[in-house]
């Protein structure tokens, strides 16, 4: 090992992370200046229900999900079902689909008006709603039911994941005590599964936290919702900027619940773990009842609002099949390639940093690079904003002084603010990636090389890039997905006149035309399938 580099690598290591995480110590700063009249406005109004009905959604969203997942979770890694092989990657197909848009179809299809409600009245002779009662889907239950819908596998996932680290002994032993499954699930496999739960939750509920579009198609008022309104509504940065202190103090809460929870708790197992003749073989109606629950999660996530999009893309498919479509496509190809391939470098700097210096100092770049990830896309992009916005007065400013005229919204109006937000957003995502095949590069190697005389530079260009170079192109493909897929920080951040895929499908959902914008939805839809196939495989592999 190295015991220093060279003064460049290590002043650009810890630039690219300070300026990775300036937007969120931008904002904490910008959060605590005292208080402007608009957000007194909305603290003596309708703060303390945005505060509440976000408090709710996360609440709601983390039980439906706990309910749903983990004995979906379960029976996938204990049980032997029928159509088990392709129901353990199905469930997590609904990871794909953008809330919003599945917010859209359930709402055409349970509304008053919708095909549903509609033969109800027609079999039973209703004339309106008041001959009947049918729950409200433009509703807070009705968001808790979207969200829970396409949210539940991140806590499947580890769950599952945590059911199939355990012990075969474990499961033998109940076996033999006489213990029925559900005994097995509620003493053993719970218990044991708890860390990884918890962890899930913690997800679920972050994810909840930074939704915007389907809280704001159902006209649910949150935090989220609260930052965007105040910003293009009032126009005030400092409100929106102490909105999202807000957020961020929920964040922060969250994680430190997830910590705190599992601050003492140790899960010990031995390597043994499940083999297909350990399962728990499901007889009778039980078996065929576990797989119509575990199907119909899948449905309800994934089948049913695809099939509807495939439809309405069918049937509109000349409306839809226009300039602008391909335009968007080209902004959201340009932006997402340009932001994978930055974070990617990033992610290899700071990682070789951390690996071949041996200072203990070395960890802070890419701890600061990943903070972005857990923030919400809507609080970033204020965090933005609020550098960005101070530069391009100041560059306005010099320029006048200059006698010249200046160059206006030189950073903050324009796709260098986008990319930035992005950055901030996914550059985790990429630190995660590069990491992960950094650790798995034998530590001999960097030994051998530095007895050869080899300098930081040469070892890196010909021993650590050849060797981590699946893991740069697992960062570049996962971050250029997300930003793909990325809606509420493209909707404050892009420039006028600019769109992405996401952005275009949203105006759409906004208008209840999505008719219209089903062919753009299916293309984010099946680049949301490419990371999942890769995640099932690896898992295939791991098991």
């Amino acid at each position: 090992m190295y015991s220093r580099l060279s003064f460049s690598w290590t002043a650009s290591s810890w630039a690219f992370a300070l300026l990775l995480v300036f937007p969120i110590i931008a904002l904490v700063y910008e959060g605590l200046k005292p208080a402007e009249e608009i957000f007194q406005h909305l603290m003596a109004t309708v703060m303390w229900d945005y505060i509440l009905n976000t408090v709710l959604l996360i609440l709601g969203v983390c039980i439906a999900s706990l309910l749903v997942a983990v004995p979906a979770a379960w029976l996938m890694a204990m049980c032997e079902l029928p159509g088990r092989k392709h129901l353990q990657w199905a469930l997590m197909l609904p990871l794909a689909m953008p809330a919003y848009v599945v917010a859209y179809i359930y709402t055409d299809l349970l509304e008053y008006a919708g095909p549903l409600q509609g033969a109800l009245r027609d079999v039973f002779g209703w004339q309106n709603s008041q001959d009947y009662w049918f729950p409200e889907i433009r509703s807070l239950g009705g968001a808790i039911f979207v969200i829970t819908s396409v949210l539940y596998p991140y806590l499947y996932l580890l769950a599952r994941t945590s059911f199939l680290e355990q012990s075969v002994s474990l499961m033998q032993s109940a076996r033999l005590l006489g213990k029925t499954p559900t005994q097995a699930f509620w003493r053993i496999s719970l218990p044991l599964a708890r860390p990884a739960i918890v962890v899930g939750m913690s997800l679920v509920a972050m994810e909840t936290l930074a939704d915007f579009a389907t809280v704001d198609f159902f006209a649910v008022n949150t935090l989220t919702r609260a930052v965007y309104d105040t910003w293009l509504g009032y126009g005030s940065l400092q409100a929106a900027a102490k909105i999202s202190v807000m957020m961020l103090f929920v964040v922060v809460l969250i994680l430190s619940i997830e910590r705190y929870s599992r601050r003492k708790q140790k899960v010990f197992q031995k390597a043994l773990t499940h083999e297909d003749d350990s399962r728990f073989v499901l007889l009778g109606w039980r078996k065929w009842a576990a797989s119509l629950y575990c199907w119909s999660l899948v449905a309800v996530g994934f089948i049913l609002p695809f099939a509807i999009l495939i439809n309405y893309a069918r049937y509109y498919f000349a409306a839809s099949w226009t300039a602008e479509f391909f335009q968007y496509s080209v902004n959201s190809l340009v932006i997402a390639t340009i932001v994978a391939l930055i974070a990617t470098a990033i992610a290899v700097l700071v990682g070789l940093y951390r690996r071949l210096d041996t200072r203990p100092s070395t960890v802070l770049p890419s701890r600061l690079s990943s903070m972005g990830y857990a923030v919400p896309g809507t609080v970033l992009a204020i965090g933005v904003l609020i550098p960005f916005g101070w530069l391009d007065v100041q560059i306005n400013d010099v320029m006048q002084w200059l006698g010249m005229k200046g160059p206006g919204l030189l950073f903050s109006g324009t796709m260098i603010a986008l990319i930035a937000g992005y950055l901030v957003r996914f550059s985790a995502i990429a630190v995660g990636a590069v990491e992960s095949s950094i650790n798995k590069v034998s530590p001999s190697l960097d030994m051998v090389s530095r007895t050869l005389g080899q300098t930081p530079v040469k070892m890196v260009r010909r021993v650590h890039i050849p060797l981590i170079r699946k893991g740069c192109l697992a960062a570049i493909l996962l971050v250029f997905i997300e930003s793909m897929k990325e809606l509420p920080a493209a909707l404050i951040l892009r420039p006028f006149n600019f769109e992405t895929l996401a952005t275009y499908v949203y105006q759409f959902v906004s208008d209840e035309m999505l008719e219209y914008g089903a062919l753009p939805a299916i293309v984010i839809v099946l680049v949301g399938l490419v990371p999942l196939i890769f995640l099932n495989r690896s898992l295939e592999q791991a098991h």
